[in-house]
């Protein structure tokens, strides 16, 4: 489905044992493009990605769930075109659940504590505040579960963080990226379903939820104020619930008087 674009496949299998998915890819190992990469050890999405990187020589890198959907073959060349421009840092798509809703239009910073989707099951042509969810724009951070980076921007600032196991290693990698300079984009035009969590399942037993207290932990230790300021989101909206609400008791700071 894919085209216009000469790419290679790097799939890191971490330890599947389904008859099928081992019959999948020792079918697909017989093509050139495709390099597959056994990695048993447990689930670390922010190592087995940075592996499949530094395993690759393409100039452009696209962090691709095997939970995504592709929809048409002009996603990848858009996705490039816009992550080789000069300033570009990290570049993402809008991705919708299998029912069609949205689930990633952006991620807007400090709601609910860490960051959040901004339109979650809104209809997939939702056109947001002022139509800018029909617009390619400037994010802080968009998911991981499709984006792409050029390759040396994603060297440059250390690749994803291995501290962060699953939860939030896109956002601080989008910040890192931001910090270095670079300008993150999301593009509406390139859309695809995402059947999230079909691999790992829901944060809903102890130990996830423990991991993930942690890695909303390391966030805030991390990001703190970041997480507070996002450009992309006003001030004077909530931090709680759901993202574009207003919170009477959050308010832009007053712009300092300056004398002419």
């Amino acid at each position: 489905l894919t085209e216009g674009m000469d790419y290679g496949i790097a799939i890191v299998d971490n330890g599947s044992v389904h008859p099928d998915t081992l019959a999948y890819l020792d079918r697909v190992r017989s093509d050139a493009r495709v390099r597959v990469i056994r990695d048993d050890a447990p689930f670390n999405y922010s190592a087995l990605n940075n592996r499949a990187v530094a395993g690759s020589m393409a100039d452009v890198v696209v962090l691709l769930n095997n939970d995504i959907e592709i929809t048409e073959g002009s996603w990848l060349r858009e996705l490039a075109i816009h992550a080789c421009r000069p300033g570009i840092g990290v570049v993402g798509a809008k991705l919708l659940y299998p029912d069609g809703s949205l689930q990633h239009a952006g991620v807007i910073l400090g709601v609910e504590g860490v960051a959040a989707h901004p339109y979650p099951r809104f209809p997939a042509t939702h056109p947001g505040q002022f139509g800018r969810g029909l617009a390619a724009q400037r994010f802080s951070a968009v998911t991981a579960a499709c984006l792409a980076v050029r390759r040396e921007v994603f060297e440059q600032v250390g690749g994803l963080d291995t501290s962060l196991a699953v939860a939030f290693n896109d956002v601080d990698l989008c910040l890192r990226v931001s910090k270095a300079g670079y300008r993150n984009l999301w593009l509406p035009w390139v859309w695809m379903y995402h059947h999230e969590s079909a691999s790992r399942g829901h944060e809903d037993n102890p130990e996830k939820l423990a991991r993930f207290a942690s890695e909303v932990g390391a966030m805030k230790m991390r990001w703190g104020e970041v997480l507070e300021t996002d450009p992309a989101y006003n001030p004077n909206l909530s931090l709680v619930g759901r993202a574009f609400s207003i919170d009477p008791s959050r308010s832009a700071a007053p712009e300092p008087r300056t004398s002419t």
